[in-house]
């Protein structure tokens, strides 16, 4: 069983890992771009953790503790990440660096937290998959993969929008996307767990991403492109993430 949970732990890695280092890597490989096209990427992004977030993460997190938890621990969860917030920008009042890419920056982390905490229970899923049965496994690791190349690109915007180096970028994007392996090997070790368990950290998630979409990402496209037709980006991302959603 050990081999067994050894060679099953690596497979599901490198497949989770692909999609969100493939989504990194499609943000990378726009070379110089503007201001205009940062905040149409971030845009897109925008809509699609929206997509995620009403469309998948709250219904599943309802399914599993209902809706009183769920809104419960999705304030939580915005409250928590808004202290944090409030605690990065207390640190970098009194740096030097440009206060643009100092946002940037902040974005992408926020970011990253929230996708951190998506991608935890993601992998305990994918790790039931296995124990149920291989086929299905390598079926929900696939989907998986897919389902976050859009999360890739969602991180990767905000940090080529704060001039970061492409191979950190990458390397960011990897560590994001981490969390989904130990998940995976969590969910395969242990068997079984708590549908309450996945039920609140799908929510926490759900509420730290939230507080990320509307309070970081949506401001910080609007402000690189200024112009009417970034609303209509966003629903662009939405009807995207929406589609990635039922397809996969």
């Amino acid at each position: 069983m050990n081999n067994t949970i050894f060679i099953i732990g690596i497979f599901s890695a490198v497949v989770s890992l692909i999609g969100t280092m493939v989504g990194a890597f499609i943000g990378v490989s726009i070379k110089n771009p503007t201001e205009k096209l940062l905040g149409t990427l971030l845009s897109i992004a925008t809509g699609i953790i929206i997509s995620i977030i009403f469309l998948e993460l709250i219904p599943d997190s309802i399914e599993h503790i209902g809706f009183f938890k769920t809104l419960i621990v999705i304030v939580i969860g915005i409250a928590i990440i808004y202290l944090v917030d409030r605690m990065i920008k207390i640190a970098n009042d009194s740096n030097q660096i440009s206060a643009t890419r100092i946002n940037h920056t902040k974005v992408a982390i926020l970011m990253a937290l929230g996708l951190m905490m998506h991608n935890f229970p993601e992998g305990i899923i994918m790790g039931f998959g296995f124990v149920k049965g291989s086929g299905l496994g390598v079926k929900m690791s696939i989907l998986i993969s897919i389902h976050d190349i859009p999360e890739g690109i969602a991180i990767a915007a905000p940090l080529i929008a704060a001039g970061k180096n492409p191979f950190k970028i990458l390397w960011y994007s990897f560590l994001v996307a981490f969390p989904t392996v130990i998940g995976a090997w969590l969910g395969i070790i242990m068997n079984n767990i708590s549908t309450a368990f996945l039920g609140y950290s799908i929510a926490f998630a759900s509420g730290i991403m939230i507080y990320v979409a509307f309070g970081q990402m949506l401001p910080e496209s609007n402000e690189l492109n200024k112009s009417y037709s970034n609303a209509m980006w966003i629903i662009i991302g939405i009807i995207f993430g929406f589609v990635m959603i039922n397809l996969f």
